[in-house]
């Protein structure tokens, strides 16, 4: 850039008084400084949307970087299923398994159903069937409240 230092400031400011005179000379130089803002905010501007593209670029090269590794896992693991599916189907076909498949264990979920209770006699389906307005009148709770709650509505109702 231009080198500016304080004997070329002051020539300056010399030439620009005699041209323009002393009267002129402050607005002037308002006009020059708002003028030199402008320019430096645009420059500002410039490198920041150089800078935002550079950026922008770079993660643009790291998403397919990273797409590139994830089709590659992908593949991996694809094609180690594969392989995994077709030992066993060639273990199978040689009599190596054992006589009980996959699909007779029975998985988490079954059991879990099978230990409910479930049907006419469940105690969730009879809780359900009884009507609100009998709930109320024998006093059973369809609302779920703390003991802290219920013992506010105990005392409250007890002091009346």
């Amino acid at each position: 850039m231009i080198d500016l230092g304080v004997s070329k400031l002051a020539l300056i400011a010399v030439v620009a008084l005699i041209v323009v005179g002393p009267e002129r000379l402050p607005k002037v130089a308002r006009v020059a400084g708002n003028l030199f803002g402008r320019a430096q905010r645009y420059m500002s501007e410039v490198k920041s949307e150089v800078n935002r593209q550079m950026e922008m670029e770079e993660f643009r090269k790291i998403r397919e970087e990273s797409s590139a590794v994830l089709k590659e896992v992908e593949n991996s693991i694809h094609s180690t299923a594969q392989e995994a599916t077709t030992h066993l189907s060639d273990q199978a076909d040689l009599g190596l398994a054992s006589s009980t498949s996959f699909d007779s264990i029975p998985n988490e979920q079954d059991v879990i159903r099978k230990t409910q209770r479930q049907g006419r006699n469940s105690w969730a389906n009879k809780r359900a069937a009884r009507p609100l307005w009998f709930k109320r009148s024998s006093g059973i709770r369809t609302r779920v409240q703390s003991g802290a709650a219920r013992m506010k509505r105990f005392h409250h109702s007890a002091s009346k």
